[in-house]
């Protein structure tokens, strides 16, 4: 399996977004007056920062980014809003989002090693897409693990997004309704990627 190696801080300092976003609280101050950032950008370039951002965000690699795209696509309403749901209901990203992971990295390797339940059943596939209604809870036999407490200590301030009804003494969430666009921490222009991949 591809395994994507880039250097965090200095891809989301590229594709202009806070490290806290990929669930990494440091600040780099290196190369702060680049001259990279005058230049112009074509519309080409607006385009694949855009998708490289999605890709970076998510850890999805070119293969699978463009399978959510073609699902996307076949959605009703907005491909470039349908995308990012998709994404946001991978359940690597739910387990990021209910803080018991510290970066979506680390939540795909928790997902792997099968600590997850999904509606009582062990999921162990990161790209596995919650429904409304799915309840995520961390397998009894992982809340004895100190792995889970510090995660939720490390993570207690950030925002539990709308659409899940977290219960953190029992290390439970329950998806209330699907994601949206209005939901992100982070500002993207999917229409950009469906441009992008339409020409």
């Amino acid at each position: 399996m591809a395994v994507n190696r880039d250097p965090i801080l200095k891809r989301c300092r590229y594709l202009g977004i806070s490290p806290t976003v990929v669930g990494i609280d440091k600040k780099s101050n290196r190369f702060k007056n680049n001259n990279n950032s005058r230049r112009k950008v074509s519309e080409y370039g607006m385009q694949l920062k855009e998708k490289q951002k999605l890709k970076f965000i998510y850890g999805v690699l070119e293969k699978q980014f463009y399978h959510y795209y073609e699902l996307a696509a076949k959605m009703e309403g907005q491909a470039g809003n349908n995308l990012i749901v998709l994404l946001e209901s991978r359940l690597d990203n739910v387990i990021f989002r209910m803080g018991l992971a510290s970066t979506r990295r680390e939540s795909r390797q928790l997902v792997n090693h099968g600590h997850f339940l999904v509606n009582g059943n062990k999921v162990d596939i990161p790209s596995y897409r919650i429904k409304v209604g799915d309840v995520i809870t961390l397998r009894d036999k992982s809340k004895s693990s100190s792995k889970f407490k510090d995660n939720l200590e490390l993570t207690k301030s950030r925002v539990v997004p709308a659409w899940l009804d977290e219960n953190r003494d029992e290390y439970k969430a329950t998806v209330t309704r699907m994601p949206s666009v209005e939901d992100l921490d982070y500002d993207v222009e999917a229409h950009l990627i469906v441009e992008l991949y339409s020409k």
